[in-house]
């Protein structure tokens, strides 16, 4: 047979879960230090300059 199972606990747990895991998402985003927020923008304008200099100009 079957284990029961209480939908309203399971579907606050899913919840939980699922907040959690924003909340994970949330932290690595803004906690980040001021450095760390730095580094990536460089690093990110690094990998667009990088892209935008290999592209190729449409023939006329």
């Amino acid at each position: 047979m079957a284990d029961l199972i209480n939908l309203r606990m399971a579907r606050k747990a899913k919840a939980r879960s699922a907040a959690q895991e924003t909340a994970a998402h949330a932290r690595a985003r803004f906690g980040a230090s001021k450095a760390d927020k730095a580094r990536q923008e460089a690093l990110r304008e690094s990998a667009t300059t990088h892209l935008n200099a290999h592209k190729r100009e449409p023939k006329p």
